[in-house]
């Protein structure tokens, strides 16, 4: 038996049967996916961070470290859609920002998603963590709410056969620990952001009031929904032990399981347990670092203990760049979450979506421990995972992901991959092929073009001394945004006709 040890002692997990190995031709896969988490922020990739991250390192010297890799927008909704749809978001509806709490799924019905492709290739799913992609609450307010009927159109509805998380980031509201399609304790009381002490930012925990006026009375703003017992410095603890639960409970099962794990780290509220308080030499913010990467160590240990690790494949990546606070950190404590890239959270430039991506797979990468500098992004996972489980997608599924597994099984491989696009918060477009970034004039912003084997912090822009180049960019990206994919295939719809953000064609030309 194993007993899971967590630092909470309110905390009781009771004793889990450690599963056998399971008999399956395909891997076990755990995505772990961080949140704001920049490039700078693992010290594999970052040797002057002011902190360290033993078992994120782990990852890299037993896996492989993508060290030019990209999460497809700069923020969390449309991230989380195109890590788990291989489909840019731009495509659908949400053409800037994110998705509120409780809004209908951005993941339509049928769409293929990381968690169907697998399930229906045999495996057992589970989501735990934060969704952030929208859901359908019983009742339209606080006012009619009926917490004994289900909550639809969420991670049940898009492939998972087991949800445990919360709705979206923390300062979104109705917080609840939801397990299934009900709240465990449901969200009566009401709240908002508090001070806190160990950051810029806030924090969400008790006292909580009975009303949102008496909230805004309080701390002068409208009450949110929130559960009596819930606390915004447990996630990472309750995620990684109901992960651990999960996994454990297949112990009897043949088949390999499918795990999507998104912490709410090191989003805000930095909120370390106060066990993490001291280490590192970057305050707060380091010490929610730390304890994300202590709770990637118990996952590792895990799965050892448990005589899995071998055949079980980790990816873990970041939903976009560092938040704001990064540039006060440099000044503080000289630490750089960016890595030295320009921009941060929301941003077109490389420090917006350029993040930590690791793959460890002991029994399936070839030659572990080597860096790998070619162009990824996190839209190419589902089509990644497909290859290495015989899936075939359909042309209406992941259209913008390319298969990166050969460069898990060569240490040579031959992959190059097809112009990427990445979506800045606001809408703006960028589009990198090879060494080549373009990015879309928006709103009175105008055309750039970077070299970025000779520019990587995006400070010359050449667009004017290379016409021909950046007319043929300017074409690839055209014909990626109006064929509705970027991979070979029948062309696909987009879920809109035209919108705004598409400034260097016409609606005419859009809808050639």
């Amino acid at each position: 038996m194993f007993m899971n040890k967590t630092f909470l002692a309110a905390l009781f997990l009771p004793l889990i049967l450690i599963p056998t190995a399971f008999s399956s031709d395909s891997p076990n896969i755990i995505v772990i996916y961080t949140d704001d988490q920049g490039f700078g922020d693992a010290g594999c990739l970052n040797e002057k961070a002011k902190f360290k991250t033993p078992n994120l390192d782990r990852l890299a010297s037993e896996g492989i470290a993508f060290t030019n890799a990209h999460s497809s927008d700069t923020v969390c909704t449309p991230s989380r859609y195109g890590l788990l749809t291989g489909r840019y978001s731009w495509r659908t509806s949400l053409k800037s920002g994110v998705y509120t709490a409780e809004r209908p799924c951005l993941i339509a019905d049928g769409r293929v998603t990381l968690a169907s492709l697998l399930r229906d290739r045999g495996y057992d799913t589970a989501m735990v963590g934060k969704w952030h992609l929208g859901m359908d609450f019983p009742g339209t307010s606080h006012k009619n709410r009926d917490w004994t009927q289900p909550v639809l159109d969420m991670p049940l509805d898009k492939g998972f056969d087991y949800f445990y998380g919360i709705p979206a980031s923390l300062n979104y509201g109705i917080l609840a620990w939801f397990e299934g399609r009900y709240a465990k304790v449901p969200p009566t009381l009401f709240t908002n952001k508090k001070p806190n002490q160990r950051h810029v930012d806030y924090r969400i925990m008790p006292p909580y009031e009975k009303t949102p006026e008496e909230t805004k009375k309080i701390v002068g703003r409208p009450g949110m929904e929130v559960a009596p017992d819930f606390v915004d410095n447990i996630c990472l603890t309750r995620f990684t032990d109901k992960a651990i639960e999960w996994i454990s409970g297949k112990k009897d099962s043949e088949k390999p399981f499918f795990v999507y794990l998104p912490y709410t780290s090191p989003h805000y509220p930095v909120c370390p347990l106060p066990e993490f308080h001291g280490q590192g030499e970057c305050g707060g913010y380091g010490e929610f670092v730390i304890e994300t990467d202590y709770h990637v160590g118990r996952i590792l240990k895990f799965l050892e203990q448990a005589g899995i690790d071998d055949d079980t494949m980790i990816i873990f990546s970041s939903d976009n760049g560092p938040e704001n606070s990064w540039k006060q950190r440099i000044p503080d404590f000289s630490h750089d979450s960016r890595g030295g890239f320009t921009g941060g959270k929301r941003d077109i430039y490389e420090g917006g979506h350029r993040v930590p991506f690791f793959v460890r797979w002991p029994k399936g990468i070839k030659n572990p421990g080597r860096r790998w500098d070619g162009l990824v992004g996190q839209v190419d996972v589902l089509a990644t995972v497909a290859e290495i489980t015989g899936a075939k997608l359909a042309d209406s599924a992941g259209e913008d992901s390319q298969s990166f597994a050969s460069v898990l099984y060569s240490e040579n491989p031959e992959h190059e991959r097809l112009p990427l696009i990445n979506h800045g918060a606001k809408g703006r477009l960028s589009l990198t092929d090879g060494n080549w970034k373009l990015i879309a004039p928006h709103g009175k912003l105008k055309w750039e073009l970077y070299d970025l084997s000779k520019d990587i912090k995006e400070e010359n822009n050449v667009y004017a001394a290379n016409p021909d180049l950046a007319e043929k960019l300017t074409q690839k990206l055209t014909d990626i945004v109006r064929q509705g994919r970027t991979t070979a295939g029948a062309p696909q719809p987009n879920d809109t006709g035209y919108w705004k953000d598409l400034t260097w064609m016409t609606e005419e030309e859009y809808s050639r």
